[in-house]
């Protein structure tokens, strides 16, 4: 969704609450291949039979990604595994990447890469293929109020990521 204003100044990519199709492309091998939605707020991946995405050979909880009240999928890598965003870990233990369209992350021997559709991935409007760059693209208006907007429901708050 993009919304101009009649100067043409103002740009977005703010979209309806969970929208862009968020899911999870899966691999191990040249075979084995899946795709998972993210349609729970919070999904944990490992081997635990209780896992919103069970993959074998990972720890119990491998990871978790929550989608926040930013309408943001956060990735917490809690086994080893590789992740773009960083590799030390954030000053409270954990390894933490908001997730953008590309992301990749491993757990063991499985692959596992974030998609979005870019109108709602909301990292620069356009993508950044408008607008210009870093100093000179026009600062896109405040996020909507999501929490708000969901009727209270009930969200993660103040988790500190790295932003990739």
């Amino acid at each position: 969704m993009t919304d101009r204003t009649d100067d043409d100044s103002a740009m977005t990519t703010h979209a309806e609450w969970g929208s862009g199709a968020p899911h999870l492309l899966v691999s191990r091998g040249g075979d084995d291949r899946s795709v998972f939605d993210l349609t729970e707020d919070e999904v944990s991946i490992g081997s635990a039979p209780g896992s919103s995405l069970v993959r074998a050979d990972t720890d119990a909880v491998h990871a978790t990604i929550v989608h926040d009240d930013r309408d943001e999928y956060v990735l917490t890598l809690h086994g080893a595994g590789e992740m773009n965003a960083n590799t030390d870990p954030n000053r409270d233990g954990t390894r933490s990447e908001v997730l953008r369209t590309g992301a990749r992350f491993t757990l063991g021997e499985w692959t596992l890469v974030f998609g979005r559709a870019e109108y709602a991935d909301h990292g620069r409007p356009f993508g950044g293929r408008e607008g210009g760059e870093l100093s000179d693209q026009p600062p896109q208006p405040e996020r909507p109020d999501y929490p708000a907007d969901r009727g209270g429901e009930d969200t993660v708050h103040d988790q500190e990521v790295k932003d990739g």
